[in-house]
């Protein structure tokens, strides 16, 4: 099945304000919360940049939870999403939050979604090619993580992401539990390739290994910008 998508393909990415303590503390707890939180600033950047180069900014969304005005590299993160579309997340699990998303970017006129998290600073405008390519032969996109989960899910309809309600996030059974929701739902799934979300250190060294351009890999290794 092949299909020309509909409308300009949009990226959406869920994140949390880079503020010690409220992320990465799984990672924190080993190296600290102060330097995961600049950790996780560096990703977030490193994602947004990836999107904007793929969509350009006016095709962008990120829902936020908290204020980007209070994070580590606030400044920076400002002016890198300035001319993205931000909404405030909403709902009561991560589940609910991500249908919310999608939700709140279908509202805004029809077009595919590319919907991302802040774990993958690997992320490449190819990469995010790659993705779309894959809905148009498929109504949607899942790319498995290393640790069970799924780090990219690409939609030809974000309204159909209202079946993310009710899966239960963050466990080894996410990608499998997502895959089988969307498959319920009649939709044809494709696949992008597996990828690994930052959570410890060992993800940290990996991912600093596969993309050292990038800003996580100089803010892990101590270089200076």
């Amino acid at each position: 099945m092949s299909c020309s998508l509909v409308g300009p393909v949009r990226a959406l990415v869920l994140a949390k304000a880079p503020v010690a303590g409220q992320v990465k503390t799984r990672l924190g707890a080993d190296v600290g919360l102060e330097r995961a939180a600049e950790l996780a600033a560096a990703a977030l950047l490193d994602t947004v940049e990836a999107c904007t180069a793929a969509y350009g900014a006016e095709h962008c969304h990120l829902a936020l939870a908290g204020d980007l005005a209070e994070a580590v590299d606030g400044p920076a993160l400002l002016a890198a999403t300035r001319g993205w579309h931000v909404h405030p997340q909403r709902g009561e699990g991560f589940d609910e939050r991500l249908a919310a998303a999608h939700a709140d970017v279908a509202d805004t006129g029809p077009g595919p979604v590319v919907q991302v998290g802040m774990d993958t600073p690997q992320l490449t405008p190819d990469l995010l090619d790659l993705v779309v390519a894959g809905l148009e032969r498929h109504d949607a996109v899942l790319g498995p993580a290393e640790d069970g989960g799924w780090w990219v899910l690409a939609l030809r309809d974000p309204r159909d992401a209202a079946v993310l309600a009710g899966v239960e996030m963050s466990t080894e059974r996410t990608h499998d539990d997502t895959l089988a929701a969307l498959r319920a739902r009649g939709l044809d799934v494709g696949s992008a390739p597996v990828e690994r979300d930052v959570d410890t250190v060992a993800d940290a060294d990996l991912v600093a290994a596969a993309c050292p351009a990038s800003r996580f890999a100089r803010a892990w290794l101590g270089v200076d910008a």
